[in-house]
């Protein structure tokens, strides 16, 4: 431990550290800080401002707190960043996303630092313990082809492997672009590295009509079957002819309704 910092403490306060220390908390609430002291003990306020003072705790919104143990707080902590979220979204309307997800599926080489955390309440940047975290409202109907993973013991919501690469496919600025995005679902899909029956269902769901086509276009470059297809090209064709740029000149393909130029996919 860091003498400095523990010289520093007063008896409470090295005795509430002992054991957030010895229970391995990363996060904690003020309900559980409670539950450490006495019931007539009347400065936790007190007691939690010093804390905070000393960087021991870190507020990630009120009444929830990174815990820093002592040995780390010269440097600050680097708590997992999957687990703030849930902290921050109690009922689980949330998932972690886009380019986060991009680098735990292994998509591409690259590490992202933003950490995106897709909900259906707020949009946001912000900073917590050092972490960059993009908070992006989305619509309710997105809110789906998610799955819980545990880290640390705590369940944390994050869009599976399938949805991720819907994901990519819309959100492909992090990658490169649509054709960079593009060759990575190929990819997947070839070396058979995902379900595509579920990537398929989880594409038909999604509502921006471009991003189903551009899935379509790649998935039969990939070539995956017209029978697998057929729900998610029944599930554009009566819409209008688009492009995927400015550029309208291009050979037309009918069976996803887009003018498709030899530069994309």
């Amino acid at each position: 431990m860091n003498k400095n910092t523990m010289t520093s403490l007063s008896k409470t306060e090295v005795e509430i550290v002992a054991r957030l220390t010895y229970e391995e908390k990363d996060i904690v609430t003020a309900k559980e800080l409670d539950s450490y002291l006495a019931p007539d003990f009347p400065y936790r306020n007190q007691l939690v401002y010093s804390l905070k003072k000393k960087r021991v705790l870190i507020p990630i919104k009120s009444g929830v707190y990174i815990f820093v143990p002592l040995d780390a707080v010269p440097t600050g902590r680097r708590v997992s960043e999957f687990l703030i979220p849930p902290a921050l979204f109690p009922k689980g309307d949330y998932y972690i996303g886009y380019s986060t997800m991009f680098n735990y599926y292994n998509f591409v080489d690259q590490q992202f630092q933003t950490v995106y955390v897709l909900n259906t309440r707020i949009s946001r940047s912000r900073t917590i313990a050092g972490l960059s975290f993009k908070f992006t409202k989305i619509s309710s109907k997105k809110m789906y082809g998610l799955e819980k993973i545990k880290i640390k013991g705590k369940e944390v919501i994050v869009s599976s492997k399938e949805r991720t690469l819907v994901d990519l496919i819309y959100y492909n600025k992090p990658v490169g672009g649509i054709n960079e995005a593009a060759e990575i679902l190929e990819r997947f899909v070839k070396e058979k590295k995902c379900d595509i029956k579920t990537l398929i269902d989880y594409s038909v769901r999604f509502p921006a009509i471009k991003t189903r086509k551009r899935i379509g276009l790649a998935l039969e470059k990939a070539g995956v079957s017209d029978y697998l297809l057929s729900p998610l090209a029944k599930s554009i064709k009566k819409t209008s002819l688009i492009s995927f740029s400015n550029n309208r000149k291009g050979r037309i393909n009918e069976k996803w309704r887009a003018i498709v130029n030899d530069t994309q996919r």
